[in-house]
This record gives C-alpha cells, structure tokens and sequence, in this order.
C-alpha cells in the first residue's frame, strides 16, 4: 500500500489525473526538453566500469529504474567500459514492483544485490518511484555515498526520496507532472521546473516521468563518454528521442 508521504506513480493515478498529465504533456511540448544547470561539465570515466547504484524498494515502478538501466548496461556498445551496476535495498528482501493495482498486486519479485549495510561506493545513484520515501536508513544511505559520487538521479516521483534527503534544498528540479504541486508544497526549499525532460545541477540530476529517465541516463553516458559514444548507444537501443542531447 502507498504511504500518503511515499508518493508512487502507479496507471490508476494516471488515469485519474489525465487531465493534468495532458496539460504537463502540453507544457512539456511548449518549453523543450531540458534544463542544464552546471550540468555540461564532462566527467572523469576512469579506466574500468563505473560502478552504479539502483536504490530498490516495495513498489518500485518497473521503466523508471528498468529504462535507466537498459541505457547504462548498453553503454559497452560504443566500445566503452561502460558501468557495473547493482542494486540496493533497506533489506534483502524479496521484494515486489508496481503492477496491478489492488489487494493482490502481480509485481516483478526481486532480491537486490545488496543492502545499505554492506553495498559499495558508487559513482552513479538511481532511484524512481517507490515505497519508503521517508526510510531514515535509505536517506541516510543517500546522504553519506553522494559526498562521493558523481552523479545522483532521481527518476519520476523518486525526486520525493532525493530531496527528503535535504540534498537539493537551493537547487533546481524536477518531477512526474501529476506530482508538481504536492513536491512544490513539500518542499519549497527545492526550485520546481515544470515542462522539462529532466534537471542537471552538477552532480544532482532530477528526471520526470517514466521515459524521461532514459533520457537522463543517456545524458549522464554522454557527460562521462561524449556525445558520439552515446549516439552508438541510443542507436543500439533503437531509441530515438534527442531529449538527451546537450
């Protein structure tokens, strides 16, 4: 069950909120496609994989971190070491995705790699929409490996968990459309853009909704191997958005 304090895109909250989601699509049309805030400066890619976290939880909604790691997992497709990746949860789970709304939801079960005791620094932190927003372990978590990391994303309604951490506090963001005015409310200490793909402030990136987190995560590929690399990668994925370019 989704906590009032853990929002989780989930179809029926789409559906319900159509009328809203048309006209953040309609904005979305009207103002392009992204939004850079010290977000172009290149980053080291190093010699080896670079290693990448996903943060899991109980009704993770599937694209927002499968999207995200289709991209990063392709990246050796321009010929690149491209990135480790694993995944990160509270506990060892199981645990369960989003899917059919109801007292028996038919979510992907899955144990993650690791737990927020034992999993290693990453250079890269993912997380979409899911349960425990408010998890003190999970934000803390977040807290201590972004000193550290290079990258720390957010994909739909996971920007709820990101700026519960206090890290975007002054900063630029984004969110699902449906979200807007709940994330504004909840945290005005966080700049809200409304009507892009995704926000890029150095080392915090903020993606809308859903599909938006691939473009996010192309654009991260690009900022550590270039633009040419992660035209190889898109094109292996047969993705054709250009959301991602810079």
């Amino acid at each position: 069950m989704e906590m009032p304090n853990s929002p989780v895109l989930t179809r029926r909250s789409v559906l319900a909120g159509s009328a809203v989601l048309g006209a953040g699509a309609a904005a979305l049309a009207a103002t392009g496609t992204i939004n850079l805030s010290g977000g172009s400066l290149k980053l080291d890619p190093g010699t080896g994989p670079i290693p990448l976290a996903v943060i899991l939880d109980d009704g993770a909604t599937m694209i927002d971190f499968a999207g995200p790691w289709e991209v990063f997992q392709d990246a050796t497709a321009a010929n690149v070491p491209g990135f480790h990746l694993y995944t990160v949860a509270h506990g060892a789970g199981p645990y369960q995705t989003s899917g059919n709304d109801g007292d028996h939801p038919t979510g992907l079960k899955f144990m993650p790699d690791y737990t927020f005791a034992n999993a290693p620094q990453p250079k890269v932190v993912i997380m979409g929409a899911q349960d425990g927003s408010s998890d003190p372990v999970k934000l803390a978590w977040i807290r201590a490996v972004a000193a550290k990391a290079d990258v720390v994303m957010s994909v739909c309604t996971g920007a709820f968990v990101l700026a519960n951490t206090g890290l975007l506090d002054g900063l630029s963001a984004t969110t699902h459309p449906l979200f807007f005015d709940q994330f504004a409310k909840k945290f005005p200490k966080v700049k809200l853009v409304r009507g892009t793909r995704f926000v890029d402030n150095g080392k915090f990136v903020t993606a809308g909704g859903l599909t938006a987190g691939m473009d996010a995560a192309l654009h991260v590929v690009q900022r550590y191997y270039g633009p040419a690399a992660t035209q190889q990668v898109a094109d292996y994925m047969q993705y054709q958005s250009t959301g991602w370019k810079a």
